[in-house]
C-alpha cells in the first residue's frame, strides 16, 4: 500500500488519456452524467457549489481536461469531474479488456467468507445478501445517518475494529476516501458503486477490489438523470469486478 495515499486522485487522473470531448454534462437529483460523442460517464451528484467551480462549464473540454475536475472543492463540478473520468474508464470494452466484466448475481464480495467478520460500511448500502446473519458485527456509517446507522464522525473509532470495508465510490468526490483508507489499513477494502472508476492504479492505494459499472444504455441513463428516477441505475449498464 503507497502511503501516500492522496497521491490516488493523481493516480486516477493520469490514467485518462482521451482527446474526445464533452459534449453534454448534466448534473442531476441524484447522479451526474457526462456524455461525449461515443461514452456516457456518470457518478453520485453531491450538493456543493460554495467554492467557485475550476471551469464555468466541462462542456466543450476534453476527457483528460475534465477529469481533472475530479480535484475541485466545489463538489458538483466534482461531480461530473468524476462523470467525465467515468467516461473513459467505465467502458464495456475495456472492463472486458482487463477481465473485470461479471454477471448481476456476482456480487462485489464474491469468494470473501464474511462469517465472524466485522464489517464497516461507509454509505447506506444494503451489502451482500446474508451479510448480517454471517458477520460477527456490522457497522453502517452514513453522513445522514437512517434508523439504526453511525454517523460518519464514529468512523475513526470503529472502521480500525473492522476485518472487511465497503466503501461507497462517491467518497471520491467529497475527498474523504484517503482517510478512510488510512483508518482501514488492517481491513480487506472493497470500493463499490456507480461512482467506481475502473482504474487498476486504485489498488495500489491500499483497496482490494474495485466493483461498478460501464453505461450501455446511454438514452436511457441520460433519461434517468434528467428526469430524476429513483432505483438503481445498473439497468442501463453493465457490472464490473476488478480484483487485487
Amino acid at each position: 500500500m503507497r502511503a501516500d495515499t492522496f497521491a490516488l486522485y493523481d493516480a486516477l487522473i493520469d490514467g485518462v488519456s482521451s482527446d474526445e470531448r464533452i459534449e453534454k454534462a448534466l448534473p442531476g437529483e441524484r447522479w451526474a452524467l457526462t456524455e461525449t460523442a461515443t461514452a456516457s460517464g456518470i457518478a453520485m451528484f453531491i450538493a456543493g457549489s460554495t467554492i467557485a467551480p475550476l471551469h464555468p462549464t466541462l462542456e466543450g473540454l476534453s476527457l483528460t481536461e475534465a477529469a481533472q475536475a475530479v480535484n475541485s472543492w466545489n463538489l458538483e463540478e466534482a461531480s461530473l469531474g468524476l462523470a467525465a473520468a467515468n467516461a473513459f474508464y467505465n467502458t464495456p470494452t475495456r472492463a472486458e479488456s482487463l477481465g473485470a466484466l461479471v454477471t448481476m448475481d456476482v456480487f462485489y464480495t464474491d469468494g470473501i467468507d464474511l462469517r465472524d467478520r466485522t464489517v464497516g460500511i461507509i454509505g447506506h448500502m444494503h451489502g451482500p445478501k446474508g451479510l448480517r446473519e454471517q458477520a460477527k458485527a456490522v457497522y453502517i456509517l452514513e453522513r445522514v445517518p437512517q434508523e439504526g446507522d453511525y454517523p460518519d464522525s464514529a468512523c475513526d473509532w470503529l472502521l480500525p475494529q473492522c476485518d472487511l470495508v465497503l466503501i461507497t465510490g462517491s467518497s471520491l468526490i467529497n475527498k474523504t476516501l484517503p482517510h478512510l483508507l488510512s483508518l482501514c489499513r488492517d481491513a480487506t477494502v472493497i470500493l463499490t458503486g456507480p461512482s467506481v472508476p475502473l482504474c487498476p492504479a486504485l489498488l495500489d492505494f491500499g483497496i482490494d477490489r474495485i466493483a461498478g459499472m460501464a453505461v450501455t444504455d446511454r438514452a436511457g441513463m441520460r433519461e434517468r438523470v434528467t428526469q430524476g428516477r429513483r432505483g438503481s441505475p445498473y439497468g442501463e449498464g453493465v457490472p464490473f469486478l476488478l480484483k487485487k
